[in-house]
């Protein structure tokens, strides 16, 4: 089994607080695995640590084999370890399709002596950088959408736009915090559905964040709980709901459903 991603023993406090405690997973590479777990288990703080936004006080972070843990979110983001749908802004006044251009770095017409001494290279990059974010238009089934403001778009289409921003710099691993949020059932099942083809053809690695159970049970295999900022299980959702004590960290002693 090849893990695209390793955290091991790590430790995060914040003054006196212990938000992640000597915790540790793995990611196979490959694999859409969901995250879930009570307010407060420590599930958007991990995220954080993966994604470079806090560095951990102690233990290791690895991805893709290189040890990552002194990186913050730019160095990560070059080597295609994404975080969306939480942090990231669309271009408010500009299309879908620009934002989808506006996402590679280094982009020569960004330097104004390529401008003016090499505008054929910036021509030349800047069709490329087109048919690629309208191949992405394309996958996404965003075409009617593709010349809107973004600022116009709807909560769950900004969310699949996100998505193709990801598909830009062709991404590995990608963190996707509460993707369900604020998204109705119609495109909820389109950014499902975008999620598994971008995992299934194009082999991305996606680690879930959700509270939507059954987008979880319907999407992830396996399925993590952290509880009071530690891994609690690792499972599928059926061992998840048969066990009585991740029922009485998560509901209470409620019951689990799908």
């Amino acid at each position: 089994m090849s893990h695209i991603l390793e955290v091991k023993n790590v430790s995060k406090s914040f003054d006196a607080l212990t938000v992640i405690d000597d915790c540790s997973i793995e990611i196979e590479q490959g694999s859409i695995t969901g995250l879930i777990g009570p307010n407060g288990a420590g599930k958007t703080t991990m995220f954080n640590l993966i994604a470079g936004v806090y560095l951990p006080d102690s233990g290791q972070i690895n991805y893709a084999g290189e040890d990552i843990t002194p990186l913050y979110s730019q160095a990560l983001f070059h080597r295609g370890l994404l975080r969306t749908f939480q942090i990231a802004q669309e271009f408010s006044h500009m299309t879908a399709l620009e934002n989808l251009m506006m996402v590679p770095a280094d982009q020569p017409g960004e330097k104004l002596s390529n401008v003016w001494l090499r505008p054929a290279l910036v021509r030349s990059f800047e069709r490329e950088i087109q048919q690629k974010a309208n191949d992405v238009i394309d996958f996404l089934k965003l075409g009617h959408i593709k010349n809107e403001l973004a600022g116009n778009l709807s909560g769950g289409q900004k969310k699949l736009l996100e998505l193709g921003r990801t598909m830009m710099v062709d991404a590995k691993l990608v963190l996707l915090d509460e993707v369900a949020a604020g998204v109705n059932r119609t495109l909820l099942k389109d950014l499902t559905a975008n999620i598994q083809r971008l995992n299934r053809e194009l082999g991305y690695t996606f680690f879930v964040i959700e509270h939507d159970m059954d987008m979880i049970a319907q999407l992830c295999s396996p399925i993590i709980v952290m509880a009071e900022g530690r891994k609690m299980m690792q499972g599928s959702i059926e061992e998840i709901r048969a066990n009585n004590e991740v029922v009485e960290a998560y509901f209470g002693g409620g019951v689990i459903t799908t």
